[in-house]
C-alpha cells in the first residue's frame, strides 16, 4: 500500500470541488430542486475549504489548517 501523502487529499478535495461546480442540475422542480441546489452549496463549501487546508501529518497525526479569517480588502 503506498504511503499516505496529505497534500495529494487536499488536491482530491480541490477537484472535488470543482466538479461539484460542473456538476449539472438534474430534471427536478420546486422544493427537490431547492435542496439539491442547497446540498450543491454546502458540498461545494466543504470541499474548496478543505481543499484549501494545509494538511501536514507529524506522528501519525493528520492536522489540517484553514484560515477562515477574512481576506483584507485590496
Amino acid at each position: 500500500m503506498p504511503a499516505f501523502d496529505p497534500n495529494d487529499m487536499v488536491l482530491r478535495f480541490r477537484e472535488r470541488a470543482e466538479a461539484v461546480k460542473r456538476r449539472g442540475l438534474p430534471p427536478v422542480e420546486g422544493p427537490e430542486r431547492q435542496r439539491f441546489m442547497e446540498a450543491a452549496r454546502l458540498d461545494f463549501q466543504d470541499f474548496a475549504m478543505l481543499g484549501d487546508a494545509t494538511a501536514t501529518l507529524e506522528n501519525g497525526i493528520l492536522r489540517l489548517e484553514i484560515d477562515l479569517r477574512p481576506q483584507p480588502s485590496a
